[in-house]
């Protein structure tokens, strides 16, 4: 029985014992720190815990002497400043809603130590005044993201790209570079379209917008348009579209005179007359657009004619050359003279409701060899071809671009 006892007694002990050393190991763990060292936060190359720091932007009326005069800057007086700025850049032209930066001493005294101006996103000036006056320029580090993207319209381009995150700005390259080979006025309501581009970003996290368009497509009557850059002479640079067999987007003429509207009446040899109330041949193509809107001229020529008359209002007609030219009416301002010379996309007037017109639109109107003719039915002369030599070099750098292209065209 003393045995039967004395065995309890050490097995308690035991796990005393037991109990404690696991207490301690537990205390020992628990009372070492797990602390997590802050990162050092840098503003314009500054620490900023060095500084007491105050972000601000140009008011109207403010100057740059202005905005610093009123800072606590010691011996050192505002014109000196001015005077060693003067070398880096133009203080005059600081500009309203800019922004400045002030970083100041920490103690009670705030003595303006940093003065940092920044007149866009990608740069900034630095007024060090800690020593001497010292004024530098900042250039922030660009990087470039490629994306693509692919949708479907339901609306206007620009709406189906700002659906997807997508400047604006690329809505432009678009048209600019399909104006040739797609009329936008015939796009229908679930066309497709595909791009591949490049984004800025400085510092790596600040957005600045749409760089470069690499590749494209676009369904239009029911088949994809392709269009890939390409330099034929590298030594130049100078980039035109073409598709994926090579052959070139830019053709002769534009597709249209308008950006963006409505074609409310095509050519016909018999169409209703709106204010005549008769029926008539329609040798024009109407597009509806506010009053003011800007007119271009589909191909470069010479203003041939311009002028006012009962039927067309306002009008500017311009020649192409032996073969053709076109006429565009009802404006509600000319911009060009008789016998001037325009570039092709030239704004040549204003969109008006001048002469037999119900409402704000351009009668465009177009001549082959002295007659009129329908310009939406004409196949057109393209630009330069590829030349034979450079298509194994386009093949080259377009197919890695298509397939990415074709990888999102049935998504």
């Amino acid at each position: 029985m003393h045995k039967t006892y004395f065995l309890k007694k050490i097995h308690l002990l035991i796990i005393l014992l037991f109990s404690l050393f696991s207490c301690k190991q537990s205390d020992s763990v628990s009372i070492i720190p797990d602390e997590k060292i802050p990162a050092e936060i840098e503003q314009f190359g500054f620490k900023t815990s060095d500084f007491n720091i105050l972000n601000d932007t140009i008011r109207k009326g403010d100057t740059f002497g202005s905005i610093i005069e009123n800072q606590n800057l010691g011996d050192k007086k505002v014109y000196d400043i001015i005077e060693k700025a003067r070398d880096s850049f133009n203080v005059r032209t600081v500009r309203i809603g800019k922004a400045f930066t002030f970083l100041r001493s920490k103690d009670r005294y705030k003595k303006l130590e940093v003065v940092v101006y920044q007149p866009d996103k990608s740069s900034y000036y630095v007024i060090d005044l800690r020593d001497s006056v010292l004024v530098y320029k900042k250039i922030r580090p660009l990087t470039f993201k490629q994306r693509t993207i692919a949708g479907k319209l339901d609306g206007s381009l620009s709406e189906a790209l700002s659906k997807q995150g997508v400047d604006a700005a690329l809505a432009n390259k678009l048209t600019k570079v399909y104006a040739w080979s797609i009329d936008f006025f015939k796009l229908q309501k679930g066309d497709k379209f595909g791009v591949t581009f490049t984004e800025r970003f400085i510092d790596d996290t600040i957005y600045d917008g749409v760089d470069s368009l690499k590749a494209a497509f676009f369904e239009y009557r029911g088949k994809l348009i392709y269009a890939f850059p390409f330099a034929q002479n590298q030594n130049s640079g100078k980039l035109d579209y073409y598709d994926d067999q090579g052959k070139a987007l830019k053709n002769f003429f534009l597709k249209a005179p308008l950006k963006f509207v409505n074609i409310t009446s095509h050519y016909t040899q018999n169409r209703f007359h709106p204010v005549q109330h008769i029926w008539k041949a329609h040798k024009g193509t109407d597009y509806a657009a506010p009053t003011g809107t800007p007119i271009m001229t589909t191909a470069a020529g010479i203003v041939e004619q311009t002028g006012y008359t009962a039927g067309n209002g306002n009008f500017v007609k311009v020649k192409h050359d032996k073969t053709y030219s076109t006429q565009y009416l009802h404006m509600s301002k000319i911009l060009v003279r008789k016998g001037q010379r325009v570039s092709q996309g030239a704004i040549i007037g204003k969109v008006g409701s001048t002469g037999l017109a119900t409402g704000p639109h351009v009668c465009y109107r177009f001549w082959k060899n002295g007659v009129q003719v329908d310009a939406l039915k004409l196949k057109l002369p393209n630009s330069q071809p590829m030349d034979k030599k450079n298509l194994p070099r386009f093949m080259t750098q377009m197919k890695p671009l298509k397939r990415e292209l074709d990888s999102v065209a049935n998504l």
